[in-house]
């Protein structure tokens, strides 16, 4: 079976959709959650689905190039027959496609999707996070701890409170489990996501995206491998998680990075690895490939 779906050109990703990215912030200290600016709505969606019809563009000197068809063409002889998507976006250019079907595990990942849905919950109660929500925060973010994704899920409401956070944030491939390390999703949800995180254009405010970003610049250093290796200036979020009814690895990789002057979102999700280290090298080889593919590597 085909592990390739095309889903857009490079030339119908709608001018809109380029995220303006904000510089990170570092975390720590009182933080309090401001309101978007004006009546800004839901986010972007920067990676479209597949049923989404075509944006017009203006003229462009790469109208004739079709990105999902290059990603296929470097990607597939890696995988090599491994089970792994990747989606990728150059917010400069606008270019941006999708390699590989179907939903992932999103183990380890899903903590940022769990932080934005918690800012989304203080901007709407008008409140700073607590300081147990920000310890709790920094944890999950920075050392990826499992209790404290646990504890806010509770208090974001559960896998429907993520479900509905994500309905804000434009996510619309993504399906939160009460065992948040099996909440399912797509490589081009985690690239929305990143858009949400990273783009003005969002219903995080300012403050919010500045915090979060924060914390994804400051993962401990044994763990900034992954989309870390397709440029410099990796902010980013990994997961990894061994299924026991198989003694396989599910790898993820999120985040965004600087290349060629260029800054680009990046999402691998993959599974099967017969060990967390193959995993590793496998996002990893993908990554940088997806975003050479880009013309920014």
């Amino acid at each position: 079976m085909s592990r390739h779906r095309t889903r857009r050109s490079a030339r119908s990703w709608p001018v809109a959709a380029v995220v303006v990215l904000l510089g990170c912030s570092a975390a720590g200290g009182a933080y309090l959650v401001g309101h978007p600016p004006g009546d800004a709505s839901t986010a972007v969606a920067a990676v479209s689905s597949a049923s989404s019809p075509p944006a017009a563009a203006g003229p462009s000197e790469e109208a004739g190039v079709d990105l999902d068809a290059e990603l296929a063409d470097a990607l597939a002889p890696l995988a090599d027959g491994a089970d792994v998507s990747v989606a990728v976006l150059d917010t400069r250019s606008g270019a941006g496609g999708a390699y590989g079907d179907g939903t992932y595990d999103a183990a380890s990942i899903v903590k940022v999707d769990i932080l934005a849905a918690l800012l989304l919950r203080a901007q709407d109660e008008d409140r700073k996070l607590s300081g147990a929500e920000q310890a709790y925060a920094e944890a999950m973010i920075q050392r990826s701890d499992n209790t404290s994704a646990t504890e806010l899920l509770k208090v974001i409401g559960g896998q429907e409170g993520l479900d509905a956070a994500n309905a804000r944030l434009g996510l619309t491939e993504t399906e939160a489990s009460h065992a948040w390390g099996l909440t399912q999703t797509t490589a081009a949800d985690q690239v929305r996501l990143l858009g949400a995180v990273s783009g003005a254009d969002s219903e995080l405010s300012a403050d919010s995206r500045a915090y979060l970003e924060g914390l994804m610049g400051q993962v401990e250093a044994d763990q900034r491998w992954g989309v870390s290796a397709a440029g410099t200036d990796a902010v980013l979020k990994n997961g990894w998680m061994p299924r026991t009814t198989t003694g396989l690895w599910d790898v993820n990789s999120i985040g965004r990075v600087e290349s060629g002057g260029h800054t680009v979102l990046v999402a691998v999700l993959s599974r099967g690895h017969a060990s967390k280290e193959a995993g590793i090298a496998l996002v990893e080889t993908v990554a940088k490939a997806a975003v050479g593919v880009t013309g920014s590597g």
